[in-house]
């Protein structure tokens, strides 16, 4: 089975969000509104993602 990845952006900013958040953002590699990174599509990482979803958008890659 081929491992699966996600393709993360952040479209919304970080500035008014919770400090909890703004570190899992920044611990996902994201730093300016519109980067993305390729993650691994794992327990961990869904986990992230479901904390700060209303920040990112998801996509299979």
């Amino acid at each position: 089975m081929a491992d699966k990845k996600l393709k993360i952006t952040l479209v919304k900013s970080t500035i008014g969000a919770v400090p909890k958040n703004k570190a899992i953002v920044e611990s996902m590699g994201l730093r300016k509104i519109g980067s993305s990174v390729i993650l691994p599509d794992n327990d961990a990482t869904k986990g992230q993602i479901r904390q700060v979803s209303h920040l990112l958008k998801v996509e299979e890659a």
